[in-house]
């Protein structure tokens, strides 16, 4: 399943088209569009007590799931402008990233015309702000590792799966806050 699952004409001048291999051209105009992944930038926040913020999230897909807090990139907007950008949004919070985790391909959705993000993800910790969920959320919680909901119930989980492995490993020191 991709972006032009669904395309059968060129969105600029209307002419039938046949997508192929993750590109779509049109005969008629020129026009080519590329299947690319969506960016978006989410922050895995983590406080002194080592508890994980996740809202809920408002909108299909996955109404009513769990998932780190973040979206999608403006068309010239750096990862990191995005990642404190929609925090504000969606929570109220202020963070500041402090260490890269990873990229992660993810599908956004189910059947056709699902798209896949690439979800980069920050460590991340809260500064300032008043939480409020707002935006694309109906709720925020910070769950302490015994308390998570079942991944199952968390939306593009991989992130947090990896993280929670990781915590189950060898300690990675301290929070960076020392606290």
């Amino acid at each position: 399943m991709g972006l032009f699952d669904d395309w059968r004409h060129c969105p600029r001048c209307g002419a039938r088209i046949e997508p192929d291999d993750g590109r779509a051209e049109c005969a008629a105009c020129g026009y080519i569009a590329y299947a690319n992944s969506a960016p978006a930038s989410c922050a895995l926040c983590v406080d002194h007590e080592g508890r994980v913020l996740l809202t809920r999230r408002r909108w299909e897909p996955y109404a009513g799931m769990w998932d780190l807090p973040g979206g999608f990139l403006g068309e010239d907007e750096h990862p990191l402008d995005a990642l404190r950008r929609e925090l504000l949004e969606e929570t109220g919070l202020v963070v500041e990233p402090y260490e890269w985790f990873g990229a992660f391909l993810v599908p956004y959705g189910e059947g056709p015309g699902t798209r896949t993000v690439l979800n980069l993800v920050w460590l991340s910790r809260v500064v300032g702000g008043t939480p409020c969920a707002a935006d694309d959320v109906t709720e925020l919680k910070w769950f302490a590792l015994d308390e998570l909901p079942p991944l199952r119930e968390i939306a593009m989980a991989e992130p947090l799966e990896r993280w929670l492995t990781e915590q189950r490993g060898p300690r990675r020191g301290p929070h960076p806050s020392g606290l």
